[in-house]
């Protein structure tokens, strides 16, 4: 499935996160089985540095407060670039991540 983004523009391969172009990474930012698919389906993938990928206690998949952080901003942009509500996105990705 050919990744793309709403986010921002994922061909610069910059960092969404510092800017950094040093070894990208493209990021699900719902991840797990399911929600992976769905966040390379509806473009919630984003361009990360390798520390704010996984590779420090920096990244996402380490730091709760930044994957937090990056999902409510993508939910936002999801919400508003498709027309859902928070019903309709609760429905497609299972939960409403604006409430945390």
């Amino acid at each position: 499935m050919q990744r793309f983004s709403i986010i921002h523009d994922l061909e610069k391969r910059e960092c969404l996160i510092c800017g950094s172009t040093a070894n990208p990474h493209t990021h699900e930012v719902f991840f797990g089985t399911a929600n992976r698919k769905l966040s390379i389906k509806y473009g919630l993938c984003v361009c990360l540095c390798a520390r704010h990928h996984n590779m420090s206690n920096e990244g996402v998949h380490f730091n709760k407060a930044l994957d937090t952080k990056l999902k409510v901003h993508a939910q936002k942009i999801a919400m508003k670039h498709y027309g859902w509500t928070v019903d309709d996105f609760r429905e497609i990705f299972g939960k409403n991540y604006l409430e945390e």
